[in-house]
């Protein structure tokens, strides 16, 4: 889990300062196309910045949940807490608010499968940290739930997140609260798509990355054995064969 906090504390929910004993957790997403988290709050240089003054960090809101999981300012995905996690968040519309954590999941076109299975894992991993820290049960019971699921049990009001997008890819909750529990045992399944998913994000990281050797690389770039970019990414062997092929080439 990728976890920052930014705590909407001009929300009226946070002013409200009512507080929970949680019980469970309640799965959201947006309902809109911006993957982007900084569109739900202020922001800073990690998590992007709001330029629209849209965000839900405004006196007069009334909805606010406890995180919202997307995408962060370098493109990668992370979780931002907005509230503490005991208190009383508004976003079930329902007496789910007296029970639940609820965070919502920013939503794409709904299509992307590599952007879905990012945040689907960073969903399971803070749901499980969840569970982990107030002792509940994934398993049990209307403990964790999405929204639509709340609604069927009358602790939320009629939306139809999350089962309008999990199912596009192959998800539903039985899967979401199956994965939850093995990642409390420790037993994480990774699909193949995951796995493409986190390596796409490593190495974006390691592409953003500064050079611990800057003089070598500069020098190496002026001998034309590689553009100077991406300085801390992995190398594929034809990109090893081209910078040996240019090496033997160069004047000694």
């Amino acid at each position: 889990m990728n976890l920052y906090k930014q705590l909407l504390t001009e929300n009226d929910c946070y002013k409200a300062g009512r507080t929970i004993v949680p019980k469970g957790v309640m799965v959201h997403s947006t309902g809109a196309n911006n993957p982007w988290v900084c569109r739900y709050v202020p922001g800073n240089d990690a998590l992007g910045y709001n330029t629209g003054g849209n965000h839900w960090n405004r006196a007069g809101f009334s909805k606010c949940v406890h995180a919202f999981v997307g995408k962060l300012a370098d493109g990668t995905v992370g979780t931002v807490q907005t509230l503490p996690w005991t208190m009383r968040g508004w976003h079930a519309g329902g007496a789910a608010n007296n029970t639940h954590i609820g965070f919502e999941i920013c939503e794409d076109g709904l299509e992307d499968s590599g952007y879905f299975q990012t945040v689907y894992r960073e969903a399971v991993e803070l749901t499980a940290f969840l569970c982990r820290e107030y002792a509940l049960d994934p398993g049990a019971d209307g403990v964790v739930i999405c929204h639509s699921e709340g609604y069927k049990r009358g602790v939320a009001s009629n939306h139809a997140d999350v089962m309008h997008w999990f199912p596009m890819h192959g998800k539903t909750m039985d899967d979401f609260r199956a994965d939850v529990a093995r990642a409390l045992e420790g037993e994480e399944k990774v699909t193949y798509e995951e796995w493409k998913a986190y390596m796409e994000r490593y190495r974006r990281e390691l592409a953003g990355q500064e050079p611990t050797m800057p003089e070598l690389v500069a020098d190496a770039a002026a001998m034309g054995l590689t553009d100077g970019t991406r300085p801390r990414d992995l190398v594929t062997r034809e990109e090893c064969a081209v910078m040996a092929r240019a090496a033997a080439k160069t004047p000694r």
